[in-house]
């Protein structure tokens, strides 16, 4: 019994090296080729919707082989990218995708744009089914007169700048004002107002990148307010956010009682959730925060929709923004906003709208739904074609939470499951995988990013972290990512 436990563990160790070294490893991608045994399913995208897919998969069959592509060297999308600083907690599923890219039957390629560099006909000719998971790259206009006036930003690009995206690195706003308008009141939303009003003592110690942190130590924003076109009974936020806005230090609620008028008789038959969260705001109307020295405010504004960005003397920058007062028609989620035809002014230095993020069309061969902004799908599989398969937000839209990411991969992965049992995916069929696409993209002078090779520049930002007492630095730039990894 001892030996084949030593001999497990020796079989183990090769597997980890072999692929550590970034070979098309006997044991594992090179034995399932040459047997032709098992599935090989290739998935688009390196973030939540991408490795929870994956994870369920290779849970599901022990012959299925996944390889991730991702555009960026780095993996976990907007686990990285899009989470709040100073909710660290949220990060920790970090380590579950970082356990299923270490199984055996599990690749990841980094720096690969799909789409660019390879195409998802190519994809399909080489694996018996493709998930696409690359979730939402862009933001919902805000169509309005003013939108490209300096000073006005996507939520979405305002956290790219202070979580370290590449291509959000060279944003660079001016907080030389005291007041930002937030378009939106959804949990985006509420995060930018924390770390717009947040001390800084907090955020030194969260892994905000350090050009964020120097600008918000220059400041001037005293007053953060959030607008949404509906009522209380519709916002879009959890009670978590709210709780956490009303405990932040050195601030103190704005909120319009008379947005709250008559709620109380509403409050027993709302869901509880719901029933909670309103009750929390309300309770924000009898604290007296005081009017300590210093201290910042946050408020909401209800039943307003934008107008028009009004632009300062110069005519190039925000200056203020001209909302339109609404009424609502109907009640609870499903009521809508109606403009009354009166209008209010709010002066700002800084617009930034929260509205949405969007997918967008990745390749010819792939249909879109540019109304909806989603793959067109059936419970995940892709229209008119057959084994193309989509999960996360390109096939539901940009809603919910890492949760609802999860389910909603597991039942994508489910769909392939299922279509592989049923004989609807061809294994008889033999398909090269990685092997394939790998040879191609070399021909095309694309160097791939192994798991390990991100290993390395996980390292690095922690080094870089340490040496200024935050869990990480992150780097900013795709060439010192890909220096780092290949070093």
């Amino acid at each position: 019994m001892r030996s084949i436990k030593g001999c497990t563990a020796i079989l183990q160790k090769m597997l980890r090296a072999s692929k550590r070294l970034g070979i098309l490893s006997l044991f594992g991608r090179k034995l399932s080729s040459v047997c032709g045994a098992g599935p090989k399913v290739c998935v688009v995208g390196g973030g939540p919707a991408g490795f929870y897919t994956a994870q369920h998969l290779l849970k599901a069959r022990h012959d299925v082989i996944v390889d991730i592509y991702e555009r960026l060297p780095v993996p976990f999308g907007l686990v990285r990218f899009g989470v709040a600083p100073d909710h660290p907690e949220v990060k920790n599923v970090i380590n579950t995708f970082t356990q299923t890219a270490q199984n055996e039957r599990c690749y990841f390629h980094g720096n690969v744009n799909v789409g660019t560099d390879i195409s998802v006909k190519e994809l399909k000719e080489s694996y018996h089914a493709v998930v696409l998971s690359y979730g939402a790259e862009g933001s919902r206009s805000l169509a309005v007169p003013g939108e490209d006036l300096a000073g006005v930003f996507s939520a979405r690009d305002f956290v790219g700048w202070y979580n370290g995206l590449p291509s959000n690195k060279e944003l660079h706003p001016d907080l030389n004002c005291e007041t930002v308008v937030i378009l939106g009141q959804g949990n985006v939303a509420l995060d930018v107002a924390r770390v717009l009003l947040s001390p800084l003592d907090i955020l030194k110690k969260t892994d905000i990148t350090q050009h964020a942190l120097q600008t918000l130590a220059s400041s001037r924003v005293r007053r953060v307010v959030m607008v949404g076109r509906r009522g209380p009974l519709q916002i879009a936020c959890t009670i978590k956010e709210v709780r956490e806005m009303i405990n932040l230090p050195a601030t103190k609620a704005d909120v319009l009682p008379a947005d709250f008028e008559g709620l109380a008789k509403a409050l027993n038959d709302l869901p509880r959730p719901r029933k909670r969260l309103t009750e929390l705001m309300m309770k924000t109307l009898k604290m007296d925060n005081g009017e300590q020295e210093g201290s910042k405010q946050w408020g909401f504004r209800f039943l307003r929709s934008p107008l028009k960005v009004l632009p300062g003397a110069d005519g190039k920058r925000v200056a203020g923004i001209r909302l339109a007062v609404n009424r609502l028609e109907g009640s609870g989620e499903g009521a809508l906003a109606k403009p009354t035809g009166k209008t209010e002014d709010i002066e700002c230095g800084m617009v930034i709208y929260s509205i949405g993020y969007k997918s967008l069309p990745i390749d010819p061969s792939v249909p879109f739904d540019p109304c909806r902004d989603i793959v067109p799908n059936n419970m995940g599989r892709v229209q008119g074609t057959v084994g193309l398969y989509c999960s996360g937000w390109v096939k539901r839209g940009p809603t919910g939470v890492i949760a609802t990411t999860m389910n909603d991969s597991f039942d994508t992965a489910r769909i392939i499951l299922k279509d592989l049992e049923s004989g609807t995916l061809d294994l008889s069929i033999h398909k090269p995988g990685a092997q394939e696409i790998s040879a191609l993209l070399k021909a095309r002078g694309v160097r791939e990013v192994s798991f390990s090779e991100w290993e390395k520049i996980n390292c690095e930002e922690v080094r870089r972290g340490e040496a200024v007492g935050k869990p990480r630095e992150k780097l900013l730039d795709v060439e010192k990512m890909l220096a780092a990894a290949w070093s």
